[in-house]
């Protein structure tokens, strides 16, 4: 959804601790200033990997540190409908890379037809291949075109994640509504698909009460406490989520604005249709974030994380790294992002991405930094090292205003990682404590000639780049 106006409060938080010895452990429950001689235990598992599920249509199976996520499109892509045939035609360098799935925009016809991006939904089951709205085509192309992208990304090995847009519908009829006592535009009887047919009676407000959680945009907002709305949704045989999962075969789901209904709906969705899933709730506030994805059953975006990155790499302090985040709470409900088509307020993007895709979560590469804006030779580097080397939990080892490492522990042999993040204007060196005795190390980026060996108890000193990053492992 693009969206314009939204406030977002922050709090700094300036609790510090005194050093501790060398080795020593602690907890992290508020932000810190900053963090020398010790070690801060970021999440306490198992070490296993971010997971998908499995999906009965792709064959991907994830690498040692789990998958990446391509963002499939960008606001406002080309119309005139070959934007499914520009992906499709991506997907073969996109999986080779590394990446393991593909979000793409809402794939139904909308009020604008031909010119919209999808989130102004009429009717759900037409994919471009009925005549309404004034097109019979989408903006990204026809029904065939979306099917044959579908079948490419399951033969790369890929899952396809649909956007879906439950909060409102717009382009129905005007009809007299006797529950505001004039006529709303809630008239959508006369869709060409004939299914999930809707009038009043489905839109606040109605019999059901006189509004939910959040309206958007003046656009009819659906309601979802209505049986009749349930069942088109998610209950029967034809429901909107069995169809795009068993007929249109989408392996997942990103749910937009969901600021706008209860999470019961997507707990609800999941529970009957099942698939991966993730919440677009736009809120900083981590708690927001961990209370949403644990009613709604579901992964969310890590907006936390997001504004402590922009906060970090362009403000010129790292400490911020050490505040709270979604992936830090529950890394396996966290999707974490650089950019998307909604927001795009970091600068020094490549820093980002060797954070998000060295740390744990779902990390999401957004279509035009891979294609258009950064270097993609670094980012194929990173996914490399996040799909066969980002393993374990993660620790703090080092915080300053300009450099940031942190160390990921490891999982089932799998040796992990440390991260090496500068953003100051000269080469840095450091002595970090890892979990490798006297082994040879190397930097996977190819950005230090270092190849220093641990000392026995594990200490070995590395560097990084000016405005770059560095990530160690063992040398095989």
């Amino acid at each position: 959804m693009k969206k314009t106006h939204f406030l977002f409060v922050f709090l700094a938080f300036g609790c510090v601790q005194s050093c501790r010895e060398n080795d020593a452990i602690a907890e992290e429950t508020s932000a810190k200033e900053e963090v020398h001689n010790k070690t801060i235990q970021v999440t306490r598992h198992d070490g296993r990997p971010f997971s998908t599920g499995e999906s009965p249509y792709a064959k991907f199976v994830a690498g040692p540190g789990g998958s990446v996520l391509m963002q499939g499109f960008y606001w406002d892509v080309p119309d005139g409908g070959n934007w499914w045939n520009t992906v499709k035609g991506k997907l073969t360098d996109w999986s080779n890379a590394g990446i393991g799935a593909v979000w793409l925009p809402p794939a139904s016809k909308a009020q604008n037809g031909a010119y919209s991006m999808g989130y102004d939904p009429t009717d759900y089951y037409d994919f471009g291949n009925y005549n309404q709205n004034g097109s019979i085509e989408t903006r990204f192309g026809s029904r065939a075109e979306l099917e044959a992208l579908i079948t490419k990304a399951h033969a790369e090995n890929m899952q396809v994640y649909a956007d879906i847009v439950i909060n409102h519908n717009s382009g129905g009829q005007s009809e007299y509504n006797p529950y505001v006592g004039s006529n709303t535009w809630t008239n959508f009887s006369g869709v060409a698909s004939g299914k999930f047919p809707r009038s009043y009676n489905d839109f606040y407000k109605n019999a059901y009460g006189n509004n939910d959680e959040g309206a958007f945009g003046g656009f009819p907002d659906l309601c979802h406490a209505n049986p009749y709305v349930q069942d088109w949704l998610w209950g029967r045989d034809d429901s909107v989520g069995k169809y795009y999962k068993n007929v249109m075969k989408f392996d997942g789901w990103r749910f937009d604005y969901v600021k706008g209904f209860g999470p019961w709906v997507v707990n609800t969705w999941n529970s009957n249709v099942g698939g991966f899933s993730v919440g677009e709730l736009w809120d900083s506030n981590v708690n927001t974030l961990e209370w949403w994805a644990n009613n709604a059953n579901s992964s969310v975006f890590d907006f936390a994380a997001y504004y402590k990155m922009d906060d970090a790499f362009d403000n010129g302090n790292l400490n911020v790294l050490n505040d709270d985040m979604m992936w830090k709470r529950n890394p396996f409900k966290a999707v974490t992002f650089v950019a998307n088509h909604d927001t795009d307020i970091i600068y020094n993007k490549m820093l980002a991405y060797a954070y998000i895709l060295t740390h744990e979560g779902y990390p999401t590469i957004f279509y035009r930094d891979y294609e258009e804006w950064l270097n993609k030779e670094r980012l194929n580097n990173l996914i490399w090292i996040h799909n066969n080397k980002a393993t374990g939990t993660t620790s703090i080892l080092y915080t300053d205003n300009d450099e940031y490492i942190s160390r990921r522990n490891g999982y089932n042999g799998n040796p992990g990682l440390v991260v090496y993040i500068n953003n100051s204007s000269g080469w840095q060196e450091r002595w970090i404590q890892t979990n490798w005795a006297s082994q040879q190390i190397k930097d996977f980026t190819g950005s230090s000639t270092w190849y220093p060996t641990t000392q026995s108890d594990k200490w070995v000193k590395i560097q990084c780049a000016p405005n770059s990053y560095s990530v160690w492992s063992l040398n095989q």
